[in-house]
C-alpha cells in the first residue's frame, strides 16, 4: 500500500482503478480523509425558514443538526453531551417558551436551546460539578456557511473557507440567480452503486446520444459531444440541411423534451414562452443563414423569458446579459456530492451520499424562481422511488438504466481500468485526483486550488492541479 493510505492511487491521469468504485480500503479512505474536511451541502434554507426551525443532515456516519437561529443559520454535531445519544432526527423548531421547547436527549431528557446552549439537566445534583461546565455542556459547533440557497457544513475547523475551495463558479452562479431560487420539489432514491459512478455519470456530454437519444437529431454525422456549441452554448447542434424554421422546431422540440425530461432544468414556463416566439411571424424576421437564424432566435427567447418573468414578479436575471457576463456549464459541480443543470432560469439540482462501497443516496430538485407570495409549499423531505420508477423524469431515469449494470461491469476480472478521453472526460480525472489529494493528505490550500478547476470542467480536458 501507498504511504498515503491510498491503496489504489491514479497513476495515470487517464485511467481510474476499477477498484476505486467497490474495495472496502478505498471507500474507508475516503470515510477518513476526504468527507471529514470537505464543504458539504446540508439542506435547502428555505426548509428552515423560521428562527428555531432546523433539519439533520447525515452522511458516513456523522449527524449534523442544522439551524436558523437570531444570529443566521448554525449546525452543531447532533449527539447529547451526556451519553452520546442523538437529540434530533428529520426536522422541527426549536424556538418557543415552554418548558419543552428546544433540543431533547430521548435518553434521559437533557436539554438545548436553538444556540446550542444547555438548558436543563435532570438530575443536576448527581454529578461532580467540574462534569456540568456551561461550555462543556454546549452542543459542539460545526462550520456553516450559506450559499445559492443551501447551507455547507464542514466538520474540519481548519479548512478554507466555501468561495475560497469552490472559486469564480460561485460568482457565475450567483449572476444567474441561484441563490433566489425555491424548490418546488425533491425526488430520492437509492441507487446500487458507488457514489463516485453516480457522480460521474454527469460529468460529460459524451453518453448524450447512446443514452439520451430522444435529445439527438437522426442526422447522420451531426452528433457533437459537446452538445449546444453550435447555438452559441444553449439547444440542440444546427442543422444546415434544413429550413430556418424546421431549425427552430427542432429546438422547441427539444427544450420540450428537456423540460418533461428534467423538470427544472427548462421549467414549463419558459417552455411556453419560446413556443411564443416559433410563430412565422418571429420567423420572417430572422435572419435568412441557419447559422445565424438560431443564434438570433434564442436571444430573442431569453429576452422574453426575462422581460415576461420579471412581469410576474420573478427575480431572474437578465439571460443575454449573463450569458456574456457570467457564462456558466451545462452542469457545475460543487465538489464533491452537488451539482446543478442550469438552463434559463430554472435549474435541476442533485447531491448524493455514499451508503457504502457500493450503494448510494441520489436526490433530486427542481428550482426555480418564484414570485413574492406565490413560492410552492417546501418539501421537507424526499419523496422515495425505487431507481427504476416511472415517475422519475425521463433523463435521469435513462441515467439510472446505465449506472447499476456499470457498477457490476467493474468487478469484472479482466476491467482494471476505466479509460477516460484526455479531451471530454477530463473532469472524471481532475475529480478523482482531487480525491486522491485529500487521500494524501496535501495541503488545504492546494486542495482549494485544484477545487477551483472543475468549476466549468464539464465536457473539458485533463487539466495540471499542481500536485
Amino acid at each position: 500500500m501507498p504511504l498515503s493510505g491510498n491503496p489504489f492511487p491514479m497513476t495515470r491521469p487517464e485511467l481510474v482503478p476499477a477498484r476505486r468504485y467497490y474495495d472496502e480500503t478505498f471507500y474507508q479512505a475516503e470515510v477518513d480523509h476526504l468527507w471529514p474536511h470537505i464543504w458539504q451541502m446540508a439542506c435547502r434554507l428555505e426548509m428552515i425558514p423560521e428562527v428555531g426551525d432546523w433539519i439533520e443532515y447525515s452522511n458516513v456516519g456523522k449527524s449534523v443538526i442544522v439551524v436558523r437561529t437570531r444570529d443566521g443559520v448554525k449546525a452543531y454535531e447532533n449527539h447529547c453531551r451526556h451519553r452520546g445519544v442523538p437529540i434530533a432526527g428529520g426536522s422541527g423548531n426549536a424556538h418557543g417558551n415552554c418548558a419543552r421547547s428546544g433540543f431533547i436527549c430521548p435518553f434521559h431528557g437533557w436539554r438545548w436551546n436553538m444556540d446550542g446552549e444547555n438548558t436543563f439537566v435532570y438530575g443536576r445534583e448527581l454529578f461532580s460539578p467540574d462534569l456540568l461546565d456551561r461550555n462543556e455542556l454546549a452542543l459542539k459547533p460545526v462550520r456553516c456557511e450559506t450559499w445559492g440557497g443551501c447551507a455547507f457544513i464542514n466538520h474540519d475547523k481548519n479548512a478554507p473557507g466555501l468561495r475560497e475551495c469552490l472559486g469564480p463558479v460561485l460568482d457565475r452562479l450567483d449572476a444567474h440567480g441561484m441563490s433566489n431560487v425555491r424548490s418546488e420539489w425533491w425526488f430520492a432514491t437509492e441507487l446500487p452503486a458507488n457514489w463516485k459512478i453516480a457522480m460521474e455519470a454527469f460529468m460529460e456530454g459524451y453518453h448524450v446520444m447512446m443514452t439520451h437519444p430522444q435529445l439527438q437529431r437522426s442526422v447522420p454525422g451531426l452528433y457533437n459531444a459537446r452538445y449546444g456549441n453550435d447555438t452559441g452554448g444553449i439547444g440542440l447542434p444546427i442543422d444546415p440541411d434544413q429550413s430556418v424554421a424546421d431549425n427552430i422546431a427542432s429546438q422547441i422540440e427539444n427544450l420540450e423534451l428537456l423540460g418533461s425530461g428534467m423538470a427544472g432544468m427548462v421549467h414549463a414556463k419558459e417552455i411556453e414562452i419560446a413556443k411564443e416566439l416559433g410563430s412565422d411571424t418571429v420567423l420572417d424576421k430572422l435572419p435568412p443563414t441557419v447559422a445565424e437564424a438560431v443564434p438570433v432566435w434564442f436571444g430573442l427567447v431569453q429576452e422574453a423569458i426575462t422581460r415576461k418573468l420579471r412581469e410576474r414578479g420573478e427575480n431572474v436575471p437578465d439571460l443575454n446579459a449573463v450569458c456574456v457576463s457570467d457564462p456558466v456549464s451545462a452542469v457545475e459541480y460543487i465538489f464533491p456530492h452537488y451539482f446543478l443543470l442550469p438552463f434559463f432560469t430554472s435549474y435541476a439540482s442533485y447531491r448524493i451520499r455514499p451508503l457504502g462501497p457500493e450503494k448510494c443516496l441520489f436526490e433530486i430538485w427542481s428550482l426555480t424562481h418564484c414570485a413574492e407570495g406565490e413560492e410552492p409549499e417546501v418539501p421537507l423531505e424526499p419523496t422515495v422511488l425505487p431507481y427504476d420508477s416511472q415517475d422519475f423524469p425521463m433523463i435521469p431515469r435513462q441515467d439510472y438504466s446505465n449506472i447499476p449494470i456499470q457498477q457490476k461491469g467493474l468487478h469484472s476480472e479482466g476491467f482494471e481500468f476505466m479509460r477516460l478521453s484526455k479531451d471530454v472526460e477530463g473532469l472524471i480525472s481532475n475529480y478523482q485526483r482531487i480525491i486522491d489529494g485529500y487521500i494524501a493528505g496535501e495541503p488545504s490550500s492546494k486542495l482549494a486550488q485544484a477545487t477551483r478547476k472543475l468549476g466549468g470542467n464539464f465536457d473539458g480536458p485533463i487539466v495540471d492541479l499542481g500536485f
